[in-house]
């Protein structure tokens, strides 16, 4: 399992939100006191969960929460006081923040928490596969590039150029991407 960070300020509900998010499944969560402090934890974190206690010192911590929808991938819960928790439920879940209002029981907590974390769980596949496509456009872009440089340096046609990167990435096994990558170093080195 990933890490999980807690936002929480008090000591009695960090023993009890760590206790219990270790019995799911995160035995050493981090628990951090502030808003900013998570901030901060969470640049280059790849945390799987995230529970945000409200009241926090410096914030109320629906802020902190928004901000790790957006800036993780993360599963991310917030916790409230049952009549602020109304109020923020409905912007927060728009950006996919789950919101238990307190008081609440165990096993409402414990669903909550593994609720957020499935979400997480289903979006791992999507995520890859969003890299994989990038990755792509990225190399679709290179090989552009690499065909662009061909036609103006070395007066070759579309064609010739695209027919130059694909029988050269054939014959060496390597990636078109590679072989224009190649090409584009080999021409910046001749100007």
């Amino acid at each position: 399992m990933g890490v999980a960070l807690i936002a929480s300020a008090g000591e009695q509900s960090n023993q009890y939100l760590a206790r219990h998010i270790a019995e799911l499944g995160w035995p050493r969560p981090v628990i951090v006191a502030s808003g900013g402090e998570a901030r901060r934890r969470l640049d280059g974190m790849d945390a799987e969960l995230i529970v945000v206690n409200g009241p926090l010192p410096d914030e109320f911590g629906q802020e902190l929460a928004l901000f790790a929808a957006e800036k993780t991938n993360a599963g991310v819960l917030f916790l409230a006081k049952l009549e602020t928790a109304g109020a923020f439920a409905g912007s927060l879940q728009e950006h996919g923040v789950l919101v238990l209002g307190k008081p609440f029981s165990l096993p409402q907590f414990r669903q909550a928490v593994q609720l957020a974390a499935s979400c997480r769980r289903r979006l791992d596949p999507l995520l890859a596969e969003n890299a994989r496509l990038l990755d792509r456009i990225a190399q679709l872009r290179l090989v552009d590039r690499a065909k662009c440089a061909l036609i103006e340096r070395r007066g070759l046609t579309e064609a010739e150029a695209h027919r130059l990167i694909e029988k050269t990435a054939m014959d060496t096994r390597r990636s078109r991407g590679e072989v224009a990558q190649e090409l584009l170093e080999e021409l910046d080195k001749n100007l």
